[in-house]
């Protein structure tokens, strides 16, 4: 939806649609197992329960003075039409005015199938912004999707405009969003992205200090915390975010992308700590999570 000028934002926020990592929280294999108890897992499984996770994915949403709704989204992963059948009517979340994609991994891309419901039902197309190495792998995986004359025909697939990105600085409808380049394992450069005072890095291993000067200055820092102690590889553990936090200073940073092996409450009380001996503002967000931001 292109934004005018005389229309001006009235509020905005953002929404956690996910904050696991790509097989999800609970694991399968743990509920049905019986020589152990995998005391996340079960809690997953209680209603309301912010150890629920779903792949890691977050809605950037604006509220215009003229009463219209913009919806910018970054990630489409494997469990992206569970997400939105619980997040999306509660946030009139009509429309997807645009998708950012950080990577393409399944976990950020395993949804595209299913936005053909908004192009069939709800707009006549969807945008995505996402480099061209991703658009590489987009067009291997979902080559129905980039060009539609290979559809087989049925229940037709979504019409997606295809828009690539590289490190340079971009705009949708009015908000200005900048890559941040970081590290997901040695071999892979992936996109968070910086929007307003908000830094989003998903999936992180490293950042370069040329990232952390784009991060300077967050009001916010949406960060990358796969697990506790064990060293990954490809992701940050707790320990490592926290030392990304005490080294990027953001006034407030949550953690994201969680596996199992963080049980929310718990973690987060011991989090709180930091808030005492360091003044460091750290905890984990969880599944619909909603943060007012000023964009």
């Amino acid at each position: 939806m292109p934004i005018s000028g005389s229309n001006k934002v009235e509020a905005s926020r953002i929404v956690f649609l996910g904050t696991g990592t790509s097989e999800g929280v609970p694991r399968v294999s743990c509920l049905t197992r019986h020589d152990r108890v995998c005391a996340v897992c079960t809690n997953a499984m209680t209603p309301g329960s912010r150890n629920r996770r779903r792949n890691t994915s977050l809605l950037i949403q604006r509220h215009f003075s003229d009463g219209s709704i913009n919806n910018i989204v970054i990630d489409a992963g494997k469990f992206f039409y569970e997400s939105a059948m619980q997040w999306f009517p509660k946030y009139s979340v009509a429309t997807i005015d645009a998708l950012v994609i950080t990577h393409s991994h399944a976990d950020a891309i395993g949804g595209f199938d299913d936005l053909r419901d908004w192009t069939n039902n709800a707009q006549e197309s969807l945008p995505i912004y996402l480099r061209n190495s991703d658009f590489n792998e987009v067009r291997s995986l979902f080559y129905y999707l980039v060009d539609r004359k290979k559809q087989t025909g049925g229940g037709g697939v979504a019409r997606l405009d295809f828009r690539i990105i590289d490190e340079t600085p971009f705009v949708i409808d009015g908000l200005k969003i900048v890559p941040l380049p970081v590290q997901h394992g040695e071999k892979l450069k992936i996109f968070g992205y910086r929007f307003g005072p908000v830094s989003y890095v998903s999936d992180a291993s490293a950042i370069s200090d040329q990232t952390a000067k784009l991060i300077a200055g967050s009001e916010l820092l949406i960060l990358d915390a796969l697990r506790p102690v064990r060293t990954h590889g490809t992701h940050f553990t707790v320990e490592e975010a926290v030392d990304q936090v005490r080294r990027l200073r953001p006034a407030r940073t949550l953690l994201t992308d969680a596996t199992h092996d963080i049980d929310h409450h718990l973690v987060n009380t011991q989090l709180a700590e930091l808030s005492h001996t360091e003044r460091i503002d750290v905890q984990y967000a969880y599944d619909g999570q909603e943060i007012a931001i000023d964009l």
